[in-house]
């Protein structure tokens, strides 16, 4: 069960930061969660009149001024000012000092987002058709590309190795975090600023997820909408932020003295080749992600403690992520290992959700709970595992996994394992 007997450069976790509808950090994120809070509330962000769906899952705490000056945020999109504050919150939990702990050149940096900035799109759009081409602001497509986010992290915190932006839809960040681990593994660096961020609470998003019936339609009651594997599901709550990870060679991490929280152990990839939205309906390609994350950290099914599913709250979704978990862990030891879906809580960040999910992976393993999936009603016969229903539970994570499943086909899992080793491992009585 350990990594180090798959690769020799081994990766740890250093710094967590946090962006999300529970708060604006990941102290206040934690505490919503292990509380089974669900902060889905009417809209504000734009006036819903004109589409079905009337609430989401806001980042109404985050403030861009605390990490960026005025300028900058007038020329940027709010998902790229998200993914900046996470990442300044990652590096000073990390201690990081950039030049001075590692040379710049040897920290790379890789933001993932699924839409980029659609709200910048769809306000340029608005001015385009209603004042002319001339009045289109000069930062309009800058704002708006998909890796622009990875970009302004580098430009603000200083970073000058690999900058990359994977665009994957909800597996973008966890699929950067694959990529990142390979950058750590080749030598190519030494750490990785690696996450996701994601603001599309816009009309544009809502009305075309909406008319794809993929968006939960409980208005009347916004707080009970998101309800993964419950029988009453009927789709995801659109939910805003970001999550920045530092992850670092052990022995970089070590010689600076750097606090741990955990360490990668593997990851697996694969394409289910089947539609552009629904899950391989077989489960078998989905399962073989899971499959080579499990022997690519050198663990067997048995050993994993605890799953964050990527369970969106989807008819067809979660029904297909039970059948991936019985073939990838075998059934036997699928109905025992704890599986909760946060997204219950977060609502879906699509391009953030992978990032956000291991974050919280993490953190299980630090502080020996497990974030329950709340409204969990009633059982749905085809959804039968332990899904840690609606109350946070005690349980020790020595190995944890994540999983993403995204349109197109895009499959993710991600494998943790506890730090435990005496010169490196936190107190977790009070950190982190």
């Amino acid at each position: 069960m350990n990594s180090a007997t798959n690769h020799q450069r081994r990766i740890v976790v250093t710094g967590i930061g946090m962006v999300t509808a529970l708060g604006a950090d990941r102290e206040s994120t934690w505490q919503g969660l292990i509380e089974g809070r669900s902060p889905a509330a009417p809209i504000t962000r734009f006036d819903p009149a004109t589409v079905p769906v009337k609430f989401a899952c806001e980042a109404n705490d985050f403030d861009p001024t605390v990490a960026l000056d005025k300028k900058t945020i007038r020329r940027t999109d709010r998902y790229a000012q998200i993914a900046v504050t996470a990442a300044r919150a990652a590096v000073d939990d990390a201690q990081l000092k950039i030049g001075r702990d590692v040379s710049s050149d040897r920290i790379g940096t890789s933001i993932a987002s699924g839409m980029g900035g659609l709200e910048t799109l769809a306000s340029a759009l608005e001015v385009l058709r209603s004042q002319g081409a001339d009045r289109v602001s000069p930062f309009a497509l800058p704002a708006l590309i998909p890796n622009m986010a990875s970009a302004l992290v580098s430009i603000e915190l200083g970073t000058t190795g690999p900058l990359s932006a994977s665009s994957t839809a909800c597996a973008a960040s966890s699929m950067g975090i694959a990529d990142a681990a390979l950058y750590l593994r080749s030598n190519l660096v030494d750490a990785m600023l690696v996450g996701g961020a994601e603001a599309i609470v816009n009309e544009l998003a809502f009305a075309g997820f909406a008319a794809s019936r993929a968006l939960s339609t409980r208005n009347d009651d916004p707080e009970h909408a998101s309800r993964p594997f419950d029988l009453d599901r009927d789709g995801f709550v659109m939910g805003e932020g970001g999550s920045v990870l530092v992850l670092e060679e052990l022995e970089h991490a070590r010689v600076r003295g750097a606090p741990i929280y955990a360490e990668l152990l593997g990851f697996g990839l694969s394409s289910d080749a089947a539609h552009i939205t629904a899950i391989d309906p077989t489960g078998e390609n989905p399962a073989r992600a899971v499959k080579l994350a499990l022997a690519d950290a050198g663990v067997e099914p048995a050993d994993i403690d605890y799953v964050n599913a990527h369970a969106t709250s989807t008819q067809v979704g979660d029904v297909g992520e039970t059948k991936v978990m019985k073939l990838a862990l075998g059934e036997e030891q699928a109905y025992r290992t704890p599986i909760s879906s946060t997204k219950s809580m977060t609502g879906h960040m699509f391009g953030a959700a992978g990032a956000t999910e291991a974050a919280i992976t993490v953190l299980t393993q630090c502080r020996d709970v497990l974030p329950p999936t709340i409204n969990y009603e009633t059982p749905d016969p085809r959804c039968d595992l332990d899904y840690v229903p609606n109350e946070a539970r005690a349980a020790e994570v020595k190995i944890a996994m994540t999983t993403g499943f995204a349109f197109g086909g895009h499959n993710t899992c991600l494998v943790f394992g506890r730090w435990d080793d005496s010169d490196g491992r936190r107190d977790t009585s009070t950190t982190p």
